[in-house]
């Protein structure tokens, strides 16, 4: 149910980034690096993306290759399309703060740059745990931001344990909100949690009455 959640989000981010910064700094811009904080985190991902773009069977990766060589490398919606979403966000968060960042964020109802990279990061972390069957229930993981006066209905009680579960589904449902209204992962969930002891729920980061908040509304 989460990796179906963040598979989605994982689109909708992807296609921000690459909408925004193509229109500013053109088809390519993921090789340019002056866009960047770190020089050589940027050298790291560029490898990274690389092999990510060789291993990658993608008819339109083969038909690039086969039809243009110069810029060697694909376009960003071509080679970014191929990217992980671990890779994805330290890419994002390694550009410097600019308009079109700014913009990225704000798509999202967001104000704080600093929160989607965060986010972008625990989605990947917990993406990767369910991915390997991972345990979920009681784990304590990379402690997420939660934002302050975003544009969309959030959590009315902020004082949450921000290392557990509770916290994370919380800004998954958000994001899901704004970019598929009609998702059914709140109502999957509360299905799911009917069959969960009051307890286990607490383990999770579950604070009592959280049904009662205006995100998680059935």
């Amino acid at each position: 149910m989460i990796l179906d959640a963040i598979e989605k989000i994982e689109i909708a981010l992807r296609t921000q980034i690459i909408y925004h910064f193509s229109l500013k700094h053109g088809s390519h811009w993921q090789l340019k690096p002056e866009l960047y904080r770190d020089k050589i985190r940027y050298n790291n991902h560029l490898d990274s993306l690389q092999k990510e773009i060789d291993r990658s069977n993608e008819a339109f990766i083969e038909h690039y290759k086969n039809k243009y060589t110069l810029p060697i490398e694909p376009p960003s919606w071509m080679s970014l399309e191929v990217s992980s979403l671990g890779l994805l966000s330290k890419i994002f968060q390694n550009l410097k703060k600019s308009p079109e960042k700014l913009a990225v964020t704000s798509h999202f109802g967001l104000n704080d740059v600093s929160i989607i990279e965060n986010w972008m990061l625990c989605f990947s972390t917990l993406r990767n745990i369910c991915a390997h069957h991972g345990r979920i229930w009681n784990r304590r993981l990379i402690p997420i931001k939660i934002p302050s006066n975003p544009t969309y209905p959030f959590l009315n009680s902020t004082s949450i344990f921000v290392n557990k579960l509770y916290a994370t589904l919380s800004c998954i449902e958000y994001i899901l909100l704004i970019i598929s209204p009609g998702s059914t992962f709140k109502e999957r969930l509360l299905e799911l949690i009917k069959t969960s002891p009051v307890a286990q729920m607490k383990e999770m980061g579950f604070p009592a009455n959280w049904q009662e908040e205006e995100l998680w509304k059935s």
